[in-house]
């Protein structure tokens, strides 16, 4: 029965005529019980006849041949095959037959195995629903799924063994993951960045429904998904791609590439796609949708986009590359608001993020050149060779003004790799777990996580990850054990990051003020914020300094009681920390720093701490202006507001009126209590702070800090 089936089909088949059905690739359709089958449509224009070679046809040259849609595609339906059938085109060119894998093969065996057809529906979702953070909320965590998570230590990781640390990021806090390029390249192991089939997931990785469940799993945490892609060449090896239907000019790649030696160029090989082709642009288009589209993804961060719009750094302009980039962007925004699309330029360039309609690119956001002159600053054995004034230009950074068209970071899988290493390793080569590297380290990480933009980490930076990024070496989580209190110390910065107790929303604002800069004690303090005010206002004092500082005066943009959030500096996260007292507040000095007010505080070694006011629920309602006290400010609030709801609305019925005019009045004078956080309480309080002596580098690869004796340089 079903070898007379075969038969039939094959002999019904050997011409076929043009499909009606749309999609290009094989598109399997299902009409009824009765009508089952595959589309299949691939652009050849300079083929003299193409068929489907198949699992079912014995890969035939010539049983099922398409027909010629007259428009450089040929297509043709072929009935009862169904999805995870393997095929290849059979190409005719010069009177010869080349069998090639798709081009938009959704599935392969492997990367020079056999395209296979897929059935895009076949997941189901559990999570419809998922919207990505406000762009201003998110904290992104970039992974490579072949080494994140490794159960038997042997490379490549699937997207099954990602899952199962899921929870892990969760209970870190990231609410965004990045994944580096996840399209079938060649081999097994790879970072990703030479793909050779766009729309095909990695097959080491797990199939196309692997890859949704992850995206299904991650959003049922709360977490968004990313996707980076590769549009400024492809592979450039197991390429079916290059010389596609046989055609090429100057021996170059054929009619998806570029063929002339100035375009085709790239860094990575003569593999430049051609952006001038409309089938080729609809090709780039459709990827990138079908990522947000059917993957349920959040977003694209696409690479190396400075050699889509231009041949090399100086280069000549690809205008139809930069047209291209913004027809992508028009349709990401058009189809899928809300989602963000995120741009590798690495050129310092305001147009890149521009909207369309000002003639920029349109993208959302750009990698930004944070990271160097963040870890020249903590890299540096030497104190006196980190600039205050280097980090200061970078926190106020910005494109177009916006806080969120920067994604910044210290370590990436750039910037952990090609010659160089990790953060604590590069601090400290032979003990990348010492103190100098933990101290140093995160506080760039909180540099980062701290200043406008969106923040971004590495896989494992949250433990102290060392070495450089090998798609070969798995992480290695035992050091999330080793350095629990470290990991504990991300955690607590991401909570500040993303406000989830309500006391830090400044930290996603648009406004930020880097107040004060001293280069000779290497001190910097910034102020960020929204609208102002408890709650929002919020205050962060870094010390890239070996020397912890006590009774340190630095300005603060208004009066009252400011908590201490965080202190990087206690030792539960890392018991040879010193637990530099770190209290509440009050700002009731002289103005400083160019500020109103002013406050004294401590500060370890390389640490930083936290400051911000509590909001009106968190102290005082009858505090309507959250500056920790009730006075003649608050009663002019209730009184200009009165008989409407809001402010002023003491006792929260909804009206402010009489009874809450006569509560205020009850609680004229009222201050926020000082009492510092439990977890800024250190055991050692009876330490002479005066008295600690200067911290010295006399080896930067000793566990513990060397102490040597010296006076404190305060610049009050």
């Amino acid at each position: 029965m079903a070898a007379s089936l075969f038969v039939s089909t094959i002999a019904s088949a050997a011409q076929l005529v043009a499909s009606a059905r749309s999609g290009i690739g094989a598109i399997p359709y299902n009409v009824g019980l009765s009508t089952k089958g595959v589309t299949f449509r691939v652009w050849a224009p300079n083929a003299q006849a193409v068929s489907v070679a198949g699992s079912w046809n014995f890969y035939s040259n010539t049983s099922h041949q398409l027909a010629n849609e007259g428009n450089g595609f040929w297509s043709g339906d072929v009935p009862n095959v169904g999805t995870a059938v393997q095929y290849k085109f059979a190409i005719k060119y010069n009177n010869v037959y080349t069998q090639k894998n798709d081009p938009r093969a959704r599935d392969l065996t492997n990367s020079v195995g056999y395209s296979v057809v897929y059935d895009p529906n076949s997941y189901s979702w559990t999570n419809n629903d998922f919207q990505i953070a406000n762009w201003n909320e998110l904290v992104v965590y970039e992974m490579h799924i072949g080494t994140f998570w490794v159960p038997d230590g042997s490379a490549p990781g699937t997207f099954t063994d990602a899952i199962a640390k899921l929870d892990h990021l969760q209970s870190l806090g990231v609410n965004c993951v990045d994944l580096l390029p996840m399209a079938e390249f060649p081999a097994d192991i790879s970072w990703g960045y030479n793909p050779s089939y766009p729309f095909s997931v990695e097959s080491s990785y797990g199939t196309p429904n692997d890859l949704k469940r992850f995206v299904d799993e991650c959003h049922k945490r709360g977490i968004a998904v990313l996707n980076d892609v590769v549009f400024n060449h492809l592979g450039p090896n197991d390429l079916d791609m290059w010389k596609f239907d046989g055609w090429s000019q100057n021996n170059l790649g054929g009619i998806y590439f570029y063929n002339d030696t100035t375009r085709s160029k790239t860094p990575w090989g003569d593999t430049r796609m051609d952006y001038s082709r409309a089938e080729v642009r609809q090709y780039i288009r459709d990827n990138a949708m079908m990522w947000l589209d059917e993957f349920h993804m959040d977003g694209l961060r696409w690479d190396g986009t400075k050699y889509m719009r231009r041949t090399d750094q100086f280069g000549v302009d690809i205008p139809e590359g930069w047209s291209l980039l913004q027809w992508c962007n028009d349709e990401i925004d058009a189809k899928f608001p809300g989602k963000i699309s995120i741009a590798e330029d690495f050129d310092d360039n305001d147009w890149v993020t521009k909207s369309t309609g000002a003639g920029g690119a349109g993208f959302d956001s750009q990698w930004d050149w944070f990271v160097h002159n963040v870890r020249s600053a903590i890299e540096t054995s030497s104190d006196s060779s980190r600039s205050m004034a280097s980090v200061k230009e970078v926190i106020l950074q910005n494109y177009n003004g916006s806080h969120t068209q920067r994604v910044i970071y210290t370590e990436s899988h750039d910037e952990v790799a090609n010659g160089k290493s990790r953060v604590p390793a590069t601090i400290s080569p032979a003990a990348p777990g010492n103190w100098y590297a933990r101290k140093r380290s995160t506080l760039g990480a909180a540099v980062a996580m701290f200043s406008p933009g969106i923040p971004m980490m590495f896989m494992g930076q949250e433990f102290l990850e060392d070495g450089f990024f090998d798609a070969n070496d798995p992480l290695d989580w035992t050091k999330a054990t080793t350095y629990s209190g470290i990991l504990n110390l991300y955690r607590d910065m991401i909570s500040l990051r993303r406000n989830i107790n309500g006391e830090t929303k400044g930290l996603t604002g648009a406004n930020t003020n880097v107040f004060h800069l001293n280069d000779w004690n290497k001190v910097i303090g910034w102020h960020r914020w929204e609208n102002g005010g408890g709650g929002d206002d919020v205050v962060i004092i870094a010390n890239f300094g070996a020397w912890p500082l006590q009774n340190y005066r630095v300005g603060m943009p208004r009066g009252g009681m400011w908590r201490c959030r965080m202190n990087s500096d206690w030792n539960g996260y890392s018991s040879d920390y010193l637990n530099t007292l770190c209290v509440d507040v009050d700002a009731n000095g002289s103005a400083y720093d160019n500020l109103s007010q002013s406050a004294t505080i401590n500060i370890g070694a390389y640490s930083f701490v936290v400051f911000s006011q509590d909001g009106a629920s968190a102290g005082n309602p009858a505090d309507i202006d959250s500056n920790c006290v009730v006075d003649s400010a608050d009663l002019g609030l209730c009184l200009g507001n009165f008989g409407n709801s809001g402010a002023g609305d003491v006792n929260g019925d909804s009206v402010v009126d009489s009874s809450d005019i006569g509560s205020l009045l009850g609680q004229m004078g009222w201050t926020c209590p000082l009492v510092a956080p439990a977890e800024t309480c250190v055991k050692n309080q009876d330490i002479n702070m005066q008295a600690l002596p200067l911290q010295t580098l006399k080896d930067p690869n000793l566990t513990t800090p060397d102490f040597g004796i010296d006076e404190f340089k305060l610049d009050q």
